[in-house]
């Protein structure tokens, strides 16, 4: 088992969290304080999630917090690298079709506003505006 970490860096207009381990209840408070800082210094957060070892969805909960948030905010909120198995949640609830998921956080940073790759491995374009669907109604955890 990894030990969990976090790290942010800016890039351009963007501030990526990359998190690195197991996100699940213990660690729900400083995954929360780290995106809040992330979202405190930009209008641009992407998530780097392509070294989370386990994800429950007290987890899922915090970034469908964070998205809510960013997007009433008028920012955006982008998920990269995020494997199925940690998003399935995401999918059973529709919100999927709405938080937008990139395979890469290259693919990510280049992503124009109001665009978004969803799908389990993130592969197609939706062709929807993640930004303008409004608040998700059901909330996952």
């Amino acid at each position: 088992m990894a030990e969990l970490s976090f790290s942010t860096e800016p890039r351009g207009d963007s501030v990526v969290v990359s998190v690195r381990g197991e996100l699940d209840i213990t660690s729900r408070q400083r995954f929360d304080d780290c995106l809040s800082e992330a979202a405190a210094s930009s209008d641009r957060v992407v998530l780097d999630m392509s070294a989370v070892d386990f994800m429950d969805t007290t987890a899922l909960a915090v970034i469908v917090g964070h998205w809510r948030r960013q997007v009433a905010a008028g920012g955006m909120f982008l998920l990269a690298g995020a494997r199925y198995r940690y998003t399935k949640a995401l999918w059973i609830t529709g919100l999927a079709d709405r938080l937008p998921m990139y395979a890469s956080v290259e693919e990510a940073l280049a992503a124009e506003p109001g665009t978004g790759q969803t799908g389990p491995g993130a592969e197609t374009a939706s062709g929807h505006d993640a930004r303008r669907s409004g608040e998700p109604e059901a909330t996952a955890g």
